[in-house]
C-alpha cells in the first residue's frame, strides 16, 4: 500500500493536468456536440441533428476530403525525406553537428515567418521558385498558393520541410542503436547498400517507423495553424480542412453546439486511423 501511494503521489499532478485540461473538455466536447449553443443563453438538446447536418453539408465534405489528401500526401513525403536525412547526417562528416542542426531549425521557426518566407518564394510572378522553373523551359509555371489546384501541394512541400526535422532526429536516435555488428555480418554475406538497408536498417527501425507514422498521421488530421497563415483555407476552399472548419463554425460564427460535432468527427477519424495502425503492425510482429 505504502509503494502504491508513493506511485500515485508522483503520477496525481500530471493526472490533475491532464483531467482539467484534457478530460474535462473532451467530455464537455461529446455533450455540446449534442446541443445547440451560440455561446449566448442556454444550450438547447437536438440529439443527433448536428450529426445529421454535417452529413448534408458541403463545406464539411470539401474540408473532409481536403483533410484526407493533405495526410495522404503529407505523411509518406516527410518519412521518406525524414528518414533520408537522418541516413546522410548518421555519417561521420565533418560540420555533421551544424547540418543536423540546420535541418532541426526549421520547426522551431515562427509559423507566421514560415509563411511569410513561402510566400514570397511560391509568388507566381516574382517568386525565385517560378523563375527556376521558367529558366529550365517552363514557360507557364504553377500559380502555387494562389491556385486552387496547386495551394494544396504547395502546402503540403512547406509543411513536410518544416516537421521534416523533428522526424529525422527520431529517425537518428533510432539509426544510431542499430548493432553495427549486423551491418558487418550482412556485408560478409555479399549483401549490397540497398540489401543491407532493407534486410537489417528497415527491421531495426520499425518500432520508431511505427511511432512516427502514428504522430504524422494524427498531426496531418489536425493541421490549421500553418494553413491558416498561409491560405486561410483558400483559394475557395481548396486548402479548408477539417480544424479550419470548426475554427470557422465555432469562433466565427459561434455554432459551438455545430462546430463540436464536427470536432468529434476528427476525434473519431484520429482513433479509428491510430487503432487500425496498432492492429497492423501488432499483426506483422506475430
Amino acid at each position: 500500500m505504502r509503494n502504491t501511494l508513493i506511485g500515485w503521489s508522483f503520477i496525481l499532478p500530471n493526472f490533475l493536468g491532464f483531467a482539467v485540461l484534457t478530460l474535462v473538455p473532451v467530455v464537455v466536447l461529446f455533450y455540446m456536440s449534442l446541443t445547440n449553443w451560440n455561446i449566448f443563453g442556454s444550450s438547447q438538446f437536438v440529439g443527433l441533428q448536428n450529426f445529421q447536418r454535417l452529413l448534408g453539408d458541403g463545406s464539411f465534405r470539401t474540408a473532409f476530403v481536403n483533410t484526407l489528401y493533405y495526410s495522404v500526401l503529407h505523411i509518406p513525403l516527410t518519412i521518406v525525406v525524414s528518414l533520408g536525412l537522418a541516413l546522410l547526417l548518421n555519417n561521420k562528416l565533418r560540420g555533421v553537428a551544424f547540418f543536423r542542426t540546420a535541418a532541426f531549425f526549421p520547426y522551431i521557426t515562427s509559423i507566421v515567418a514560415i509563411a511569410l518566407v513561402w510566400n514570397l518564394l511560391f509568388s507566381p510572378q516574382y517568386g525565385p521558385i517560378n523563375e527556376i522553373l521558367r529558366f529550365i523551359g517552363i514557360a507557364e509555371p504553377p500559380g502555387w498558393l494562389t491556385s486552387a489546384e496547386w495551394a494544396m501541394p504547395a502546402v503540403v512541400i512547406i509543411s513536410t520541410w518544416r516537421d521534416m526535422g523533428y522526424y529525422m532526429v527520431l529517425f537518428l536516435a533510432a539509426l544510431q542503436t542499430v548493432p553495427r555488428e549486423l551491418h558487418e555480418a550482412a556485408r560478409m554475406d555479399g549483401a549490397n547498400v540497398f540489401e543491407r538497408f532493407w534486410n537489417v536498417t528497415i527491421p531495426m527501425l520499425r518500432p520508431t517507423m511505427f511511432f512516427v507514422t502514428v504522430m504524422l498521421t494524427i498531426n496531418s488530421f489536425k493541421i490549421f495553424d500553418l494553413i491558416l497563415v498561409l491560405t486561410n483555407g483558400g483559394p475557395g476552399q481548396s486548402t479548408t480542412v477539417i480544424s479550419q472548419f470548426i475554427y470557422r463554425k465555432g469562433f466565427e460564427e459561434n455554432q459551438f453546439g455545430y462546430a463540436s460535432a464536427a470536432a468529434v468527427v476528427l476525434f473519431l477519424l484520429c482513433i479509428v486511423v491510430t487503432i487500425a495502425q496498432f492492429l497492423w503492425n501488432k499483426r506483422k510482429d506475430s
